[in-house]
């Protein structure tokens, strides 16, 4: 075999008079590199669909929507970003072909690892016939030659693979000229070769060494039949469904990649007049100038030209068939009619041309903010759940601004859009002529709406679109609404949604509720634009019924209070008989006779109820919310404010005009019934105090409420309301005044309405703790929980206050209690306290320090300890003279029996004695002392122990005595004195494993109010404070108590001897000191178990101790004798 060299190198000449050079071996890089690739099948959608977005221009350009982990197949440029790929497409028709290759088999993999030699080939049959193919691996440890000087190069090897039908002899696969392989590999090397099989079965696949087997250490080329796949075609076509077949180069990723990709989705019936934009750009540029210029276009949307006849392009026989459009009015239409993965609603049950209505409006072009034009609404919407139906319609109809019910058995589809009015409605066809009006309160009114939209540009991901209505922030300030704009992919859009919900809000605010009978009820539906005569508003008569007419002159019912100005472009609305709305200009008025300039489309009808506009007073116009039958042919109205110049605020920021809707120019009555309530709102962090005004007003010859307001004696704030109610803000504490008046268009106003209210503002103290409960979670520790405040000063930068008293009897009392943790945030629902005997308080603070009225409490009573010992219960208090340790700013005071701090004062420093209330507190209560023990607790050994902290304390006030009081007895409020809130104790102990009487070294000191602790000594101290210079605590009960848990030990089988044998414990056991009970007081029970023991033999444990005991075996003479034997030592306490 021939040799390739592929590095080599070679010394240099020596210098003159000869001489050689030296050579460093070199080692060629590897060329060979194993290979995998990964196959991916993506479900896109349900079929069929459009297919993947496609920029145009060839060359496979729709691979730059393909996208693996964000990045782009295909550059704009035309370039790849990944080699080794394969992307296949299925756009989810019923007759589309299965995907075959790597992408739809079911494979089986068989190990061979055998060695193939020049002279021994390896040979594998195939039995199942439905084998479509076999991958064959090859794998080669690895290939290189090491020559002479030492360099490390390539080399190859030549094999065969050959296949054999039914024992007729076997043939050479071609291996497309990869049957050489030829390079340097360091490490294992693994090929495939695919080899179909189209003939009878068994067939043999046979691998060849063609190579001569190598002969030297120096040269490796060694090859492996590592295994063989068997390979089943599944050809699935997976019909209706669009899918993604994707193959690459695995080499390229760490693991499978993420994938998206940019699609025209799911193809839908349109109206057969109807033309779809598919071009492939998403601009729609016009020009300036005379004439348009028109570049790229609008993809998905729609164009309408001629008549529609009411064919879908899917129905039987239209032409066209379905297409793709993001027109979200029959996008919608699918959803509903389709039986596989739509609702299946009946079509004859939907009227296509409400659809037909929406679409158009859909579809008009309106400003993108760019510079271009866009549609009105797109719907750009990936469903990948199930819902409810009623849901779905409800979130799909909101792209477009649409409402959905079902009535007369049918679902009725409305939209939001400019609308000229439907119906008429005055006195005459309303119960009892009365229409109540409403309006909303300012503080649920939003300035900035944050719109979360999709984008294109980040592959998906959600964008916020930020919309300010400034005039309102700059009033009311930011007031934030969030809105998702379903399948919305257009900036632009999310824009002008956000800006109609402001807009809307600010703008639309009044609701107006009526009753009308049976033949009203009928015609009156959800989203119709009704035109309202209202003469308690409009200050005359505008509306009533038809006594007779021709198509000229309609003779009204009645011309009382009837005031027309014929200069003022006066007009007649009348109700015809076909249900519609016809306007004529008047040209005169005689009496009840009204003459119209051209004539009716036919005579109205006599009852037919009519309306008169001029260009001073004009109808008030409101949208329909819902009709509900009430009962007695009766039907209960809800409209909301409809103004037809907000539409085209929001799409071209042109200035909202509002209606005149009324001639009043008398006076105004004055408003009545003020009332309100005080509420807490937060602005970030801070919570301030809020006021919701309201009042009653008849509404007559008004415009608009003036509101003037002020605290205490500060200046008045004036503020305007349209609708009788306001919301007064960034209050505080105090007495609100409040004055209010009525004015009318022309601002002549009523007299003035007065209110008082006295503001709590955040001075008033907390609701007091509701439902406090504990749970032991451990044996030292425990979970207190309570409900939530409904305080927002306490939620936002408040605290919850918890506290303990050490008695069981129900005594215990908030200012007799001590801090048990620190306090936990306003917001807090619960926390982790120490498990401890007595009474656990909790209040609720605000973010002024007031606190609740009342304490909540829970009580504690363990039952009594079992498997327990007490080591020792002490109380500083019990001592004779009490609390004998050291004193730091603190004293023992007789007459109260307890221990107190001390004050600052001096008795030199006093000028008048009389002025003296007490002579144990002098000056100003110090605000902390201290006091320590007078005894150290020795356990004479290094134990773990539990210990629990008592206090019995009090807060007080040491100069509100009696004598003290110069008021009569009887303005006294309290005998007791006030109630003590400042003042606080805690225990604290310090630990040291040293003997005591030493030179021992103790750990920091450590507050504790149960718990277990090592050592072998403890001291102990208390810390008194007081944050207020007038209160002290008495501490009344001051000591602790410490225990050990009983304790088992089992020990390991063991000899006894021939003689005493002493045991000594895993772990010593407390037994008692001189000073703890009584030296031996608790020493261990022992249990002996011995094996095989004999007739006449005894056991003898002698000698027990905390740290061990001794045994003998006895046998009837009295001698030891040796046995197995285990124990079983019972005690307290478990020492180190």
């Amino acid at each position: 075999m021939t040799q390739t060299k592929y590095i080599a190198g070679a010394g240099s000449g020596g210098g003159k008079g000869g001489g050689g050079g030296s050579h460093t071996p070199t080692e060629a890089d590897d060329t060979l590199q194993s290979v995998q690739f990964a196959s991916v099948l993506d479900l896109l959608s349900e079929g069929e669909i459009q297919g993947i977005e496609d920029p145009g221009g060839g060359n496979n350009a729709w691979h730059r929507n393909v996208f693996l982990e964000d990045t782009p197949v295909q550059s704009a440029d035309g370039t790849n970003n990944f080699s080794g790929f394969t992307i296949i497409v299925r756009h989810g028709t019923q007759t589309q072909t299965h995907i075959g290759g790597n992408f739809a088999s079911n494979e089986s993999e068989n190990a061979v690892n055998a060695e193939v030699t020049n002279g021994s080939p390896i040979t594998r049959t195939i039995t199942d016939s439905n084998v479509d193919k076999v991958r064959v691996t090859l794998a080669i440890p690895s290939l290189r030659v090491i020559e002479d000087d030492g360099d490390i190069v390539g080399h190859e090897v030549e094999i065969k693979i050959q296949r054999q039908y039914n024992g007729g002899g076997f043939n050479d696969v071609d291996l497309n000229g990869s049957g050489t392989i030829k390079g340097k590999s360091s490490a294992r090397y693994q090929r495939d070769y695919i080899v179909p099989l189209d003939g009878a079965f068994p067939v043999d696949i046979r691998m060849v060494r063609v190579s001569d087997d190598e002969t030297s250490t120096r040269r490796s080329s060694q090859t492996f039949f590592q295994s063989y796949t068997e390979i089943v075609e599944e050809k699935f076509r997976y019909p209706n469904s669009a899918l993604v077949a994707l193959r690459f180069d695995s080499r390229q990723f760490s693991s499978i990649p993420s994938r998206k990709y940019l699609i025209r989705g799911i193809k839908v019936g349109v109206p057969t007049n109807a033309k779809i934009d598919t071009s492939e750009t998403n601009r729609f540029v016009v020009s300036t100038g005379a004439n348009e210029t028109i570049t790229g276009g609008v993809p998905g949307r729609i164009t309408y030209s001629g008549v529609w006849n009411g064919q879908l392009s899917t129905d039987a026989g239209a032409p066209g068939g379905a297409v793709w459009t993001n027109d979200p009015a029959w996008c919608l239409y699918d959803l509903l009619t389709n039986t596989r993965y739509g609702v299946g609603i009946p079509e004859d049950t939907l009227d296509k041309y409400d659809f037909f209505a929406i679409s158009k409006y859909c579809n008009e072009l309106v400003d993108d903010g760019q510079g271009g034009q866009e549609a009105r609404f797109s719907l750009n919407l990936l469903i990948n759940s199930r819902d409810e139906v009623y849901n779905v319609i409800q979130q799909l109809t909101a792209v477009f601004r649409g409402i959905a019910y079902y009535g007369a058995g049918s679902l009725a589809l409305l939209q939001d859009k400019p609308s000229d009015a439907q119906y008429l409605l005055g006195p005459s066809n309303v119960v009892d002529g009365i229409f109540f009006y409403s309006g909303t309160s300012q503080k649920t009114r939003h300035t900035v709406a944050v719109v979360a939209w999709q984008s294109y540009d980040t592959r998906g991901d959600v964008e916020y679109e930020y919309v300010e209505d400034h005039a309102a922030v700059a009033k009311y300030g930011i007031i934030k609404k969030d809105i998702k704009a379903i399948g919305c992919y257009s900036q632009s859009q999310a824009h002008r949604l956000g800006k109609w919900a402001l807009l809307s809000e600010q703008n639309l605010t009044e609701t107006c509720q009526f009753s009308v009978s049976i033949d009203s009820g009928i015609v009156v539906r959800p989203g119709m634009v009704v035109n309202i005569a209202d003469p308690l508003r409009g200050g005359t008569r505008r509306s009533g019924r038809v006594s007779s007419a021709t198509t000229t002159v309609v003779t009204i019912d009645s011309d009382t209070d009837l005031s027309v100005d014929l200069t003022a472009s006066p007009t007649l609305s009348v109700l015809l008989s076909t249900g519609l709305v016809e306007t004529k200009s008047i040209s005169s008025i005689s009496g009840r006779a009204i003459t119209v300039s051209s004539a009716f489309s036919e005579a109205p009808s006599a009852g037919a109820v009519y309306l008169i506009e001029t260009t001073d007073i004009q109808a008030q116009q409101f949208r329909v919310l819902s009709v509900t039958e009430s009962g007695d042919g009766i039907y209960s109205v809800s409209a909301v404010a409809y103004n037809e110049s907000i539409y085209a605020a929001v799409e071209s920021d042109t200035a909202i005009t509002q209606r005149d809707i009324t001639n009043l120019s008398g006076t105004p009555s004055a408003p009545e019934n003020l009332t309100g309530n005080e509420f807490l709102y937060q602005e970030g962090q801070t919570v301030h105090t809020g006021f919701d005004l309201s009042f009653t007003h008849d509404r007559r010859n008004t415009n608009d409420f003036q509101v003037k307001y002020k605290i205490n004696n500060d200046n008045f704030t004036t503020l305007i309301t349209n609708s009788p109610s306001i919301t007064l803000r960034t209050l505080r504490a105090g007495t609100l005044t409040v004055q209010v008046l009525a004015r009318n268009y022309l601002g002549r106003q009523s007299t003035i309405a007065t209110a008082t209210f006295t503001l709590a503002g955040k001075t008033a103290r907390p609701g007091d703790v509701q439902n406090l409960s504990i749970e032991p979670i451990s044996a030292n520790s425990a979970r207190l929980r309570w409900d939530q405040t409904v305080d927002l000063d306490v939620r936002v930068n408040g605290r919850v206050q918890i506290k303990h008293s050490s008695l069981t009897d129900g005594t215990g009392t908030w200012p007799n209690s001590v801090d048990l943790i620190p306090s936990v945030a306003g917001n807090s629902t619960e926390a982790v306290v120490p498990l401890v005997e007595g009474e656990i308080f909790a209040k609720f603070e605000d973010d002024l320090g007031n606190k609740s009225v009342n304490a909540t409490s829970v009580l504690v009573d363990f039952p009594d300890a079992v498997g327990r010992v007490t080591v020792q219960t002490r109380r500083e208090d019990q001592d004779d003279p009490p609390f004998q340790g050291t004193k730091t700013r603190c004293f023992f005071n007789v007459d109260q029996d307890a221990l107190v701090i001390d004050g600052d004062g001096e008795i030199d420093d006093q000028d008048d004695f009389d002025d003296i209330n007490s002579f144990d507190y002098l000056g100003d209560i110090f605000s902390s002392a201290e006091y320590e023990f007078a005894n150290t607790l020795d356990l004479g050994a290094v134990f773990s122990l539990d210990m629990k902290r008592r206090f019995v304390t009090s807060a007080f006030y040491p100069n509100d005595t009696v004598d003290a009081r110069t008021a009569q007895i009887d303005d006294w409020n309290d005998f007791d004195g006030g109630q003590g809130d400042a003042v606080n104790a805690k225990l604290y102990v310090r630990r040291t494993d040293d003997n005591p009487s030493g030179s021992p070294t103790y750990t920091a000191w450590q507050e504790f109010v149960a718990g277990t602790f090592r050592g072998r000594a403890f001291q102990f101290k208390a810390e008194l404070t007081s944050s207020d210079i007038a209160q002290n605590i008495l501490i009344n009960e001051l000591g602790y108590e410490t225990t050990f848990q009983r304790r088992q030990e089992i020990g390991q089988p063991t000899a006894s001897g021939t003689s005493t044998k002493s045991v000594t414990f895993d772990n010593p056991f407390f037994v008692g000191t001189s000073a703890l009970g009584n030296l031996n007081d608790f020493l261990p029970s022992v249990g002996i178990t011995v094996q095989n023991l004999g007739n006449g033999e005894r056991v003898n444990v002698s000698n027990v101790t905390g740290t061990g005991f001794d045994l003998d075996v006895l046998n009837s003479s009295g001698s030891n004798v040796n046995r197995t034997f285990t124990y079983t030592a019972v005690g307290f306490g478990r020492g180190v």
